[in-house]
């Protein structure tokens, strides 16, 4: 059984925006496997289906981005995952706009999102998909990641968040490490 959390905040006002890379890829494996995302619980919008005789959840977590590891931690100890069944999917300012990383474990790195995933969680143990939404910014930080994705990087984001969709999958088909060599570098 796999996890697939996307990180982003819920609401129409974020709905296009860079900090919701993370809920557009979970949307798109969700029309891929056919999974809907409606239940409400654990803190979070949850589908449940199957992807590669694998059964696969979909988490979106809605306690909003900087409180992430709540919903998550209530999810993988319900089902009982293990850190390296669950996949966490969102954006990363401190990679180009537009491009993919697959990392098998880690730290937060500066995503207060993924700095409450790992805090709750006890561990950085697990995969994770990260989505470049670059820093290319006029105002502060925080104002660019909730800001509306402009015209010129609509394009390169889409494409991006399609990738991300298929490296989750990858990584349920072929493994970690095969994903990681599929799709690091070639974004």
């Amino acid at each position: 059984m796999y996890v697939i959390a996307g990180l982003g905040n819920p609401g129409r006002k974020y709905a296009h925006t860079r900090h919701n890379m993370g809920f557009m890829a979970l949307d798109r494996i969700a029309d891929e496997m056919g999974i809907e995302i409606r239940k409400k619980k654990f803190d979070a919008r949850v589908g449940e289906g199957s992807f590669s005789g694998q059964k696969v959840i979909l988490v979106k977590p809605l306690t909003y981005m900087n409180l992430s590891g709540h919903s998550l931690v209530q999810v993988t100890a319900y089902y009982g995952i293990d850190p390296d069944h669950l996949i966490v999917i969102y954006d990363d300012i401190d990679i180009d706009s537009g491009a993919v990383r697959i990392r098998k474990k880690g730290g937060p790195g500066t995503h207060n999102g993924m700095k409450s995933v790992v805090g709750m969680m006890g561990t950085g143990d697990f995969p994770r998909i990260r989505i470049g939404v670059g820093d290319e910014r006029s105002s502060d930080l925080k104002d660019y990641v909730i800001g509306k994705i402009s015209r010129e990087e609509k394009e390169r984001l889409d494409d991006a968040v399609a990738r991300a969709a298929r490296a989750a999958e990858s990584i349920i088909n072929d493994g970690i490490d095969n994903a990681m060599n599929r799709f690091n570098g070639n974004s």
